[in-house]
């Protein structure tokens, strides 16, 4: 198995048409078997009208199969708190994720805006 319980997970959904919702989530694999990973985190959503993505407050907990194509995946440090990681513009970056401590995640590298 290559993803353990425990392990803290940036995941971003892939778009299937020009419209559709943006949507990335991060959190912490409760179960794994297999491809297949219980998630327990938070969604951020794309807001159109404020062009940002805005952090849902609710705990989820979702199922991902991580062998499908419509999924960009990223292992996070197990130091990082998920309550306190928003997304921001940073000058000369663009769009990361932090917890304003010591953990940053460039999300442009995945296209404009992610």
């Amino acid at each position: 198995m290559i993803i353990a319980v425990g392990e803290k997970l940036h995941i971003m959904y892939r778009s299937l048409y020009e419209k559709s919702t943006r949507r990335h989530f991060m959190g912490e694999v409760v179960f794994a078997k297999d491809s297949l990973c219980r998630i327990e985190g938070y969604v951020f959503i794309y807001d159109d009208k404020k062009t940002e993505f805005l952090k849902k407050p609710e705990l989820r907990t979702t199922i991902i199969d991580l062998a499908e194509s419509g999924y960009i995946v990223n292992v996070i440090s197990p130091n990082v708190n998920l309550i306190e990681v928003h997304y921001k513009y940073a000058q000369d970056i663009g769009l990361i994720a932090t917890d304003g401590k010591s953990f940053s995640l460039n999300i442009n590298e995945f296209g404009s805006k992610s």
